[in-house]
């Protein structure tokens, strides 16, 4: 195999690998294929690959994750200047998605590519070059770039009114020209200055369209631009050759070359405008955090950039102040105006502690807080970007127009030259023949077709960000909508998952202090909201924890420990049972029939006593599971607790069906089983155990108020920690749709009616170009009044 020419060498990282043995076997497994040569190093978690025959990357990537490892990809974000409609994207993302290993996805109206490569097999330089050779520009997306981005879509916005602006001067005389002709006087114009008139206009005004035109056909494909260009050049010319070879008083179309062009100046200018709204919710995010902080350096307060801030510097806000970073109270009492975050303009009361969190607004309240989150790491950073990639993603309903997109403009060109030459024919007028021709180039515009989904998702997004609803992608917005079955985990989402402790019965002669200083020494360091509860309960009666050793936490069970010697148990009594502790199940019964979740504590085998916790409803759990039934969405509810706890609980919210006593790590098997019943499983979930669940469910909702991991699971995240949070999410699903559905159809009607209408001579060049530069800004307006949302629940 050595004598074998090397085709291809790269570097793949892998993870999942536990010791160098994981390393050989992944060697041994590539090395398998007749024609690779694989070197594994298990230090630097990653493998050497030469490629000396057919096998494909992707092949051995598939053989390395089958293998139970996996090889992760990098995400990368660029900003693309220079499309100009959605054939451009598709022309760059399938030229993107023609590399090894890569999977992108580019946002015409976003004008946003999101890319996955595998590091070491593809370059980041070499993917932005790939995008320079089609004649675009690509930059990458950092946190410094917006304001550059910005400034630079600022800038190309002047220079796009300026050149409209001096197409509009040059084409109004031609325009008396036209009004006269349709009252049948002609030649109100000479020719010769109708010719001076249009020259600037077609080849200095409309120079871009040249340019992008030869960009997209070098490149294999055709977008808008060829239409304009075919369209307009062939008015321009055929007038051009009309003076030069049959004299000035020949009929000529330099008003309709000049008219179309700088009506489509005039759509691009709208549609620009109207594009710059649709990502109006990241710039007001942008806008909220303020550029400086009073810090506190050597005992004075001086005012600091926010850039310029370190992790742990101790900061000052005033009354009436937004708060710069994230961060941690270590002096103070205030509200604190979180609705940037959560959707909800009740203040929030915060104190020694309490976290805080950039560009919240303090109300009431001096206070020194300590930096824990900057940059990148703070929730806004994290929302924006959270908000800039779902904006920036795709839904399945676009697939279809983006495949029409892709065929559009071959067929518009064939579709031109088939009405040429028929209407000549039957005609036998060259001239007639050419306007209708022209016509159909001009009235065809993929521009709507392709702005139709994407700009519905933008303003979609960017509402929900402000009703503290976060989706991840497009198409989480898109499933939202289509739920039938929603679980819903009951600690912490249906419940408040703030229990208090409601009984201590103690056994064995045991007094109930003794019992709380035995738990609360196994307790104090668990993060369990059940021992956060115990813990609060024995502070505030001045319990002193029994000291205890050999900590270990059995998820889902309990735990265990040492005490002087004796093995500690505390956990649910199922827990308990199987370590052949003897309960009182008749207690235990009639204390889960009350609602009470049930923890038993042994020491040395002998049963210690019970404690009994209740968790309170939040205040809006009944009404959502009613308003969800009423859409027709199966509510079923899924707990680790006991059937009886369940039962009581299941009663009250009135959910359709519950499953009880389900351990965390098979959460996610109990949604795989619903999946096989067929329809839109969802779950709702806020804790670290639900997230393998809301990564298996068809979209998997997390309480805002939940851990980081559930939170990076979900498909959805509701900032206000409200169950209702749901109801709205499918509200704005339902809305978002609606209009992607609408524009749609206003951009298939528009050409199928176009089309036909100028191919038969009914539309005159210069009417086929108002109405394709109306079509994309009737389209983005419509995707507009999605900004009128509101959540209702």
């Amino acid at each position: 195999m050595s004598s074998l020419p090397i085709i291809q060498q790269f570097t793949l990282p892998i993870t999942g690998m536990t010791c160098a043995a994981c390393a050989s076997r992944i060697e041994k497994v590539l090395n398998r294929f007749p024609d690779v040569k694989a070197n594994v190093s298990f230090a630097s978690e990653k493998a050497q690959i030469e490629l000396q025959g057919t096998t494909t990357t992707q092949q051995i990537i598939d053989k390395i994750k089958k293998i139970g490892f996996d090889v992760p990809q990098q995400q990368l974000e660029l900003e693309i200047d220079g499309m100009s409609c959605v054939a451009c994207a598709n022309r760059i993302e399938k030229v993107l998605n023609k590399q090894q290993g890569v999977q992108a996805n580019v946002n015409f109206s976003a004008e946003r590519a999101i890319i996955h490569f595998h590091p070491g097999l593809n370059n980041i330089d070499e993917l932005i070059q790939k995008i320079s050779r089609l004649g675009f520009t690509a930059l990458i997306l950092q946190d410094n770039s917006r304001e550059q981005a910005k400034q630079r879509k600022q800038q190309e916005f002047r220079h796009l009114r300026n050149l409209f602006l001096i197409a509009a001067l040059f084409t109004a005389p031609l325009m008396i020209e036209m009004v006269a002709m349709m009252f049948g006087v002609h030649g109100v114009l000479p020719v010769w200055l109708q010719w001076l008139l249009a020259t600037p206009v077609q080849f200095w005004c409309g120079r871009h369209f040249y340019r992008n035109a030869y960009n997209a056909l070098r490149g294999g494909s055709a977008n808008m631009d060829v239409l304009v260009v075919l369209g307009t050049s062939a008015a321009y010319l055929y007038s051009s050759v009309a003076i030069l070879t049959g004299g000035l008083h020949q009929h000529v179309y330099f008003e309709a070359s000049a008219a179309i062009i700088t009506l489509v100046l005039l759509g691009k200018l709208l549609e620009a405008r109207a594009k710059a709204k649709t990502g109006a919710a990241i710039e007001s995010l942008l806008n909220l955090q303020p550029q400086v902080a009073h810090v506190e350096v050597d005992g004075q307060i001086k005012d600091v950039t926010v850039s310029g801030m370190q992790l742990g510097d101790i900061f000052v806000v005033r009354p009436g102040e937004s708060i710069p970073v994230d961060g941690v109270i270590i002096e103070g009492i205030s509200e604190i105006n979180e609705s940037m975050l959560t959707g909800e303009s009740v203040p929030v009361h915060k104190s020694k502690n309490d976290k805080v969190f950039a560009a919240t607004l303090n109300h009431n309240g001096a206070l020194r807080v300590r930096a824990t989150g900057l940059g990148s790491d703070t929730a806004l950073a994290k929302i924006i970007h959270l908000v800039e990639q779902a904006q920036g993603s795709k839904a399945n309903i676009q697939r279809l127009a983006d495949k029409i997109s892709g065929i559009f403009v071959p067929v518009v060109v064939s579709i031109s030259i088939l009405t040429l030459l028929a209407t000549w024919f039957f005609t036998q007028s060259f001239s007639t023949a050419l306007v209708s021709a022209v016509a159909v180039l001009v009235i065809a515009c993929p521009c709507a077709l392709g702005l139709a989904t994407p700009t519905a998702i933008m303003v979609g997004t960017g509402q929900g960000a402000k009703a503290g609803i976060l989706f991840r992608n497009a198409e989480a917005l898109e499933r939202a909508q289509q739920l039938s079955i929603l679980v819903v985990d009951k600690t912490g989402t249906l419940t408040e998952g703030k229990p208090s402790v409601n009984h201590v019965i103690t056994s064995n002669a045991n007094t109930e202090n003794e019992l709380l200083a035995l738990a609360l020494g196994l307790e104090q360091d668990s993060e369990h909201p059940l021992a956060r509860a115990l813990v609060q309960y024995a502070q505030a009666k001045n319990i002193q924890a029994i000291a205890v050793e050999h900590f270990k936490a059995i998820v889902g069970r309990g735990l265990t420990a040492s005490v002087n010697g004796q093995t500690a148990l505390l956990g649910s009594p199922r827990f308990l049972n199987e370590e052949h502790i003897q309960l009182d199940q008749a207690l235990i019964e009639d204390l889960e029939k009350q609602g009470n979740t049930v923890i038993a504590v042994a020491l040395d085998g002998v049963l210690q006593g019970y404690i009994g916790f209740m968790d309170q409803l939040r205040p809006d759990a009944v009404s959502t599971v009613a308003a969800l039934q009423d859409k027709g969405i199966q509510v079923v509810m899924l707990t680790g607790d006991s059937p009886r706890v369940a039962k009581v609980i299941a009663e009250k919210v009135r959910v359709d069906h519950f499953i009880a006593g389900v351990l965390p790590e098979d959460k996610a098997a109990e949604i795989q089983r619903l999946k096989t019943h067929g329809g839109m499983i969802g779950m709702v979930g806020d804790g670290i155990n639900d997230a393998p669940a809301l990564t298996v469910a068809d979209i998997g909702f997390a309480i805002g108020a939940g851990s980081d991991i559930a939170l990076d699971s979900a498909d959805v995240v509701l900032m206000q920690s409200q169950l209702s949070g749901v109801l709205n999410a499918i509200d704005l699903s339902k809305s978002t749709l609606r209009k992607v559905k609408q524009n749609l159809f206003f951009a298939f009607i528009y050409n199928t009616l176009g089309i036909p209408l100028a191919a038969f001579g009914l539309l005159n060049p210069v009417v086929a170009g108002t109405a394709m530069a109306l079509s994309s800004v009737s389209v983005l307006s419509n995707s507009l009044l999605l900004r009128r949302w509101k959540a209702k629940f």
